[in-house]
């Protein structure tokens, strides 16, 4: 039998190499669009994604991960784990959290484990891939629990948006303001706070709202990262990315960067021009 077997769902983005690489099963979300009801990153890529977005003006919906999905993802590795480990996008989020935790209390096995986050996308990225890691080095399940519980506490996430539009059509802006953010060129520079999106500062202009992010990022975690988990994550914006990354490594001091493409349960309110990075201890 083996050790320990960690699940995660699609609030957290984890690029394919590393499913493979540390046999990650992701239980996805669900996302309705224009009356129909796709499973994330089954029955729509993110590219496939990014251009609906961009070709419609309706808003999609994000649907959380029921009672009997989790239930049947945990019973199926009952007998073959020894642990098993579930790593949960923010609880204050999305009630997908809960679903998780109402079908472990319901399984009569005491090994399954679960884990909030309390953040999301390339946030939980960082917490998941580090629990795969030392899963995967043979640490116990107290050991890991205790190692996601420091980083939790000590992950930074900002993130930044193309256009003000998808915040505002998701009730999370005024349309005043939207309209004057988008005429003045402002961008946000967003945090994620107790795993909900909160306003942290703004800048004018894409390259100035870069440049702020990079030098928060070393106000908070200092110029050394090369001890860090980078992780930077982007939607359609490939050219965005590459001025992130570029700029990062001219000015702070980087061994290894993770790059996510954000998917559809966090470009569904952010709109495909999302750019983000977070930060944490390895």
């Amino acid at each position: 039998m083996n050790n320990i077997k960690i699940i995660c769902d699609s609030l957290s983005d984890i690029p394919k190499e590393f499913i493979d690489k540390y046999d990650i099963e992701v239980v996805p979300l669900s996302i309705i669009f224009n009356g129909r009801e796709y499973i994330d990153g089954v029955d729509l890529t993110e590219d496939e994604f990014y251009k609906m977005l961009r070709e419609n003006e309706s808003l999609p919906k994000t649907s959380q991960v029921t009672y009997m999905s989790f239930k049947n993802a945990f019973e199926k590795y009952i007998d073959k784990y020894e642990e098993i480990l579930y790593i949960g996008g923010s609880s204050n989020a999305s009630g997908t959290y809960q679903s998780a935790v109402m079908a472990k209390n319901d399984i009569e096995n005491k090994n399954i484990h679960t884990f909030d986050t309390l953040s999301l996308s390339i946030g939980s990225t960082c917490l998941v891939l580090s629990a795969a890691k030392l899963a995967k080095e043979g640490k116990s399940i107290e050991e890991i629990i205790k190692h996601l519980t420091n980083l939790k506490n000590n992950l930074s996430v900002l993130f930044t948006v193309e256009t003000l539009e998808y915040l505002q059509k998701g009730g999370r802006m005024s349309l005043a303001k939207a309209t004057i953010g988008n005429m003045l060129n402002i961008k946000p520079i967003l945090r994620l706070d107790e795993g909900l999106v909160k306003h942290f500062s703004q800048a004018r202009g894409k390259k100035q709202v870069i440049n702020n992010i990079v030098e928060i990022i070393k106000e908070q975690q200092g110029e050394d990262l090369t001890n860090k988990t980078i992780v930077i994550g982007y939607g359609d914006n490939e050219g965005d990315l590459k001025i992130l990354k570029n700029n990062l490594c001219e000015n702070l001091k980087v061994k290894d960067i993770i790059i996510v493409n954000i998917g559809s349960c966090i470009c569904a309110h952010t709109g495909p021009g999302v750019l983000g990075i977070a930060c944490c201890d390895i």
